[in-house]
């Protein structure tokens, strides 16, 4: 079937706007509305030619390794760092000519818009001449095979993969037609830092990085990232600790009538009787949390930081 509505646009975040409509501070708000890590990497020290230099190819090569190491990349494919995946989603369309692409919906809206803003026609699954797999998928969590993967431009989203290597495709970045997306700001909980990945083959990604353009990444963060990407033990003492705290969320919502209806580690997706009655009692609380045009019975709670588990209970 052909989706030919507009697509939405929706995200959560808003807290300006959570706060017009009921009250308080923008920082008297708890943002449950995102899947980041409410526990951020930290920052290291920065130089003064980190903020006032362009970024040299050193830098670059850093944190290149570190993402090769950090997520195995294969040797023949290719890395491309940028201001964030976001910014990889709107140049995707021009990796192909553009055709039908194939976008199994709920999912994160941006490929879609992306895609439709540059004439393709957007289409629930294959044939195609291009797809679209979010792994995990966001909202649900779905974890998507390899079999899904056929001719034709394949996009693998891993946004949120990083709670769950042993998931990811960037294993597949060998072959001739797939693109993975890595998202910094998701696990490492430094969104505003703007950071992303492209992997997969040098055609490919020669293309994103030409339409990128040079110094697309600042100077702080690729300190950052490489320093992240090289600090295996944090990477692994996160993981465990988003699981215990993804099930503590769980049976919290549970023990209040709700359902779980999939999720990952960062995020939780509920089923309830009336999302708009939760987000909103919650809101009246300053918890903001995230439902969804398509549904009126799914609600989405990121992670609360340690301060805000009691909180959350209370105004539950």
């Amino acid at each position: 079937m052909e989706l030919t509505d507009k697509p939405a646009r929706d995200h959560g975040g808003g807290i300006d706007a959570a706060v017009n409509r009921f009250g308080g501070t923008r920082d008297s708000w708890l943002d449950l509305s995102t899947g980041i890590n409410p526990r951020p990497y930290p920052l290291p020290e920065f130089t003064a030619d980190d903020w006032i230099a362009l970024p040299d190819q050193k830098a670059q090569n850093r944190i290149e390794m570190a993402a090769r190491k950090f997520w195995n990349v294969p040797d023949d494919a290719a890395i491309l760092a940028t201001p964030g995946a976001s910014a990889l989603i709107a140049r995707l369309p021009a990796l192909a000519p553009k055709g039908k692409v194939a976008i199994t919906r709920p999912t994160y809206n941006e490929h879609a818009a992306a895609f439709a803003s540059q004439g393709w026609t957007i289409c629930d699954a294959p044939p195609a001449d291009a797809r679209i797999l979010v792994h995990p998928n966001n909202p649900d969590g779905r974890i998507w095979d390899a079999g899904k993967i056929e001719t034709g431009l394949t996009i693998i989203d891993e946004s949120f993969c990083d709670t769950v290597p042993e998931a990811s495709f960037v294993s597949e970045t060998s072959r001739p037609n797939v693109v993975v997306l890595k998202s910094f700001g998701k696990f490492w909980g430094l969104a505003g830092l703007r950071l992303g990945f492209a992997i997969g083959p040098e055609a490919l990604i020669g293309r994103l990085r030409d339409l990128t353009g040079p110094w697309a990444v600042s100077g702080p963060a690729l300190r950052t990232g490489a320093q992240a990407l090289e600090d295996y033990e944090w990477a692994q003492a996160t993981r465990a600790r988003l699981k215990e705290d993804a099930f503590r969320l769980d049976r919290l919502l549970l023990s209040q009538g709700a359902s779980l209806a999939g999720g990952t580690d960062l995020f939780r997706l509920f089923t309830v009787n009336d999302a708009a009655e939760w987000q909103n009692r919650l809101a009246t609380k300053h918890i903001w949390t995230r439902t969804f045009p398509y549904s009126t019975q799914f609600i989405r709670l990121g992670l609360p930081p340690e301060e805000g588990w009691d909180r959350l209970e209370a105004a539950l």
